[in-house]
């Protein structure tokens, strides 16, 4: 018998006959080896309940796991699409590059350009806004 075992106090439980039911229905679901186990670990997960209440942090284990799981899972199909998404624009650019004769001073002014528009627009930037900004600069 473990040491754990042995402090155990036996005392009187009154309860309802309707729970006592719960307990004798449910506590073998549970994978619990008797009523008293169920009854104990009913008691831990209220009290955890009930500290969750008052602010303080309690998650259970399975909780926990699996939402580390689902965010580990996001975090590497970002990757895999950024990654996609570099391999993509860094063909754009050598196919442009290849029929595009633009100076470094223009490339420069065109960054910084760029790099306002992504900004202001919080990463939408439209292919239609960029071709009514090449138009007014080919009028200009």
């Amino acid at each position: 018998m473990s040491e754990e075992a042995k402090n155990k106090k036996k005392f009187p439980l009154w309860m309802y006959p309707k729970t006592r039911q719960l307990v004798a229905d449910w506590y073998q679901r549970d994978n619990c080896q008797s009523q008293s186990e169920f009854i104990e670990k009913a008691i831990k997960f209220y009290c955890g309940y009930i500290s969750a209440e008052e602010g303080m942090r309690f998650l259970p284990a399975a909780i926990t796991t699996a939402m580390t799981g689902m965010v580990d899972g996001l975090e590497n199909r970002m990757s895999r699409l950024i990654f996609k998404l570099a391999v993509e624009m860094s063909m754009m650019m050598n196919i442009l590059s290849t029929t595009a004769d633009v100076d470094e001073n223009t490339l420069r002014k065109l960054r910084g350009k760029c790099v306002e528009d992504v900004k202001q627009s919080v990463g939408s930037v439209t292919f239609e806004n960029v071709a009514s900004f090449q138009k007014r600069e080919r009028c200009d």
